[in-house]
């Protein structure tokens, strides 16, 4: 049963990960070819950042949108926390959380039709030249990347003393200095999950940014336009540049999250 198991897991493994294996290996290839290794080099790295004008700068715009759209959900998602967590009906509660989810269980295209056709409605409303454009598209990326950090905050909030905030202004503290000092150090890996949660997902969404985008050129709509023509070694080691940026963040992920679950184990035993 255990040999069964292992072979299970390693089939499982090899499926999802030997494409990436593959397009690793040939980002080296010094031909072009995707079937035959001539050898070794970094010739399409070079390549990259010597002419590769229009995927860096489609990356450099897909960083700026996921950085900008993680950082506002970030902040709106941790006081929405906050406002939900204090709820006391639970019927209201439910609701809320119930409506946050939507956006998770949705599919994306449906989300990004939505999207677009009211973009399109108040932008018709407003008599703008251009309906969907950068803002409308930061917009959406803020939108589904709001749940990920709620739901990854919520539940520090439920293990944070409820006589935190208190103890902290009996002690002289104003409300706001009192979350400040109190509450949000016992809420920030939360926080930070929340964050690279919302990151990680801005920064290969394609189908909400394919409704909403307008003329802002993301690196997932270049690649998409760009696999109606033979695809260029560049790509391949631009892809696999983003496959490790990719992985180092999911590494200090569960980093957070272990150091996160190692202090709740010294908590319990003290």
């Amino acid at each position: 049963m255990s040999k069964l198991r292992w072979i299970f897991i390693t089939l499982i493994m090899f499926i999802l990960y030997a494409p990436i294996i593959v397009m690793i290996v040939f980002s080296f290839n010094s031909a072009t070819s995707t079937s035959v290794f001539d050898g070794f080099s970094f010739r399409w790295y070079q390549n990259l950042f010597q002419y590769g004008g229009d995927l860096l700068g489609a990356l450099r715009n897909t960083l700026i949108l996921a950085v900008l759209s993680s950082l506002i959900s970030t902040v709106l998602g941790t006081v929405a926390a906050i406002g939900i967590s204090k709820m006391r009906s639970t019927w209201v509660k439910s609701t809320v959380m119930s409506v946050t989810n939507i956006p998770l269980m949705n599919p994306e295209v449906v989300t990004g039709i939505s999207m677009m056709l009211m973009f399109v409605f108040v932008g018709k409303m407003l008599n703008l030249a251009n309906s969907v454009n950068f803002f409308t598209i930061l917009i959406a990326h803020i939108t589904f990347g709001l749940p990920y950090v709620i739901l990854n905050i919520l539940p520090r909030l439920r293990q944070t003393d409820k006589h935190l905030t208190e103890a902290a202004m009996d002690l002289g503290c104003t409300p706001i200095q009192a979350f400040f000092k109190a509450v949000l150090p016992s809420i920030t890996p939360g926080i930070l999950v929340g964050f690279i949660m919302a990151f990680t997902m801005s920064l290969d969404d394609f189908v909400i940014s394919y409704f909403t985008n307008g003329t802002f050129q993301t690196l997932p709509l270049l690649i998409y336009s760009m696999t109606r023509k033979p695809m260029k070694p560049d790509v391949y080691a631009l892809e696999s540049i983003m496959f490790l940026l990719l992985l180092v963040l999911m590494i200090l992920l569960n980093v957070i999250q272990s150091e996160d679950n190692k202090k709740k184990g010294a908590r319990l035993k003290k």
